[in-house]
């Protein structure tokens, strides 16, 4: 049986995804790890640490919950005015996020490594159109944006099929996977084609050079669409919960384990010279991405599923505030790195408060009242609040003849 009313767990998992996201970019300048844009003299490896465990399953989370997203989308519209809203809804914004919230964030890091003009005598720079970071030109933090479209427009036809009455019997067939922990087969394709390509095709965000992180997040965003369509499998997912965590955790302590013991390929520690330990080890990644992700939609899906005031506001936020809270992180710690009295920890916290606290008000005041920025933004234009008419007889008690007799 299809699920056409939208599930009040997932705008949670979306809220808490994007939450996630902020607390993983703000460690970024801190932490021990080369490629960041601003980074702080003094960094953590532990604080590293945090930040590789989110990020095995934070972006997993997104494109899975993107893909319940194309389902309520798609539903009572046709192929076309799907990708028409796609186009509004990520392109726009993608496109206007290029020109308008990237640029600032290359320019800081402009300043960082000798430049010495305003914005305005750098930003036409962005026009030479020669990406990042050889240029000035790039989508940064928004790759997820131009992934996501891409998705949708490629895959809108077959989304369309899957809503239709036409795919009724593949629908039925599904449910096979919601018996026991079938659920879990899901998992395999993209464990197998991590563990395959990831060496190879390291992550680059640029999608150009990114074969094999392009196929592997889109394994998350077609299992949400399939999940999202037939409902026993995400009632597989919520009876399934503690051993999709159990999967996840277990698979985290392995991992771990061996890294900390230099028990890993390339090593002179490593004790296995067949190639198949190696994919194995590779393979523990996606499957810690896959147990928690999952776990997240069970425990999701059993705990979330409330109503509550303030979910309308905060599910309209969440989008421009993805937008924006990387930019205002770059900003920011332009000026926090070069506190040398404070120490790492009170640096990082204070960037996640304040980002938070600036890019919620940047969104309350200066982008949701408007629409032309709620139109840049992939917003839903405002709705106008028309006044309610209401008819004269509630108003003047109804007269009669009878009621001067």
């Amino acid at each position: 049986m299809e699920t056409t009313q939208r599930q009040t767990y997932l705008d949670w998992l979306r809220i808490l995804s994007i939450l996630g996201v902020l607390i993983f970019h703000s460690a970024m300048p801190y932490v021990a790890e080369e490629g960041w844009h601003i980074k702080n003299a003094q960094t953590s490896n532990l604080l590293m640490e945090s930040n590789l465990f989110l990020h095995l399953f934070r972006m997993p989370l997104l494109f899975f919950i993107s893909g319940t997203v194309s389902y309520y989308m798609m539903q009572k519209r046709s192929t076309l005015s799907f990708i028409g809203l796609r186009f509004r809804r990520l392109l726009i914004p993608l496109i206007a996020g290029m020109f308008i919230i990237v640029p600032p964030q290359i320019y800081m890091e402009r300043l960082t490594q000798g430049y010495k003009g305003s914005f305005w005598q750098w930003y036409p720079d962005v026009f030479h159109f020669i990406p990042y970071p050889k240029g000035s030109f790039s989508w940064h933090h928004l790759w997820f944006i131009a992934y996501l479209f891409i998705y949708d427009l490629i895959f809108a036809p077959l989304f369309a099929w899957l809503i239709s009455p036409k795919s009724e019997t593949f629908k039925r067939k599904l449910a096979v996977l919601a018996i026991g922990k079938r659920i879990y087969l899901l998992m395999l394709p993209a464990v197998i084609w991590y563990a395959m390509m990831s060496r190879e095709l390291p992550e680059t965000n640029d999608l150009i050079h990114d074969g094999c992180y392009f196929v592997y997040w889109l394994f998350f965003l077609l299992a949400g669409f399939v999940c999202i369509l037939q409902a026993k499998l995400m009632d597989s997912l919520e009876r399934n919960r503690r051993f999709a965590l159990t999967l996840g955790f277990l698979a985290l302590l392995l991992l771990n384990y061996l890294r900390f013991n230099k028990i890993e390929p390339g090593h002179v520690d490593w004790p296995f010279h067949h190639e198949i330990f190696t994919y194995l080890f590779i393979a523990l990644k996606p499957v810690i991405a896959w147990g928690w992700v999952l776990a997240l939609v069970g425990y999701g899906k059993h705990y979330f599923n409330r109503k509550h005031p303030i979910l309308n506001y905060l599910n309209q936020a969440v989008y421009p505030f993805y937008i924006l809270h990387q930019t205002v992180i770059v900003i920011l710690v332009y000026y926090f790195v070069q506190l040398s009295n404070e120490s790492i920890l009170s640096k990082y916290f204070y960037t996640i408060g304040t980002t938070f606290f600036i890019t919620v008000l940047t969104y309350h005041l200066l982008i949701r009242p408007f629409a032309l920025t709620r139109f840049l933004f992939g917003m839903k234009p405002k709705e106008n609040q028309k006044p309610t008419v209401i008819p004269a007889e509630e108003i003047i008690p109804h007269i009669t003849l009878n009621s001067y007799f």
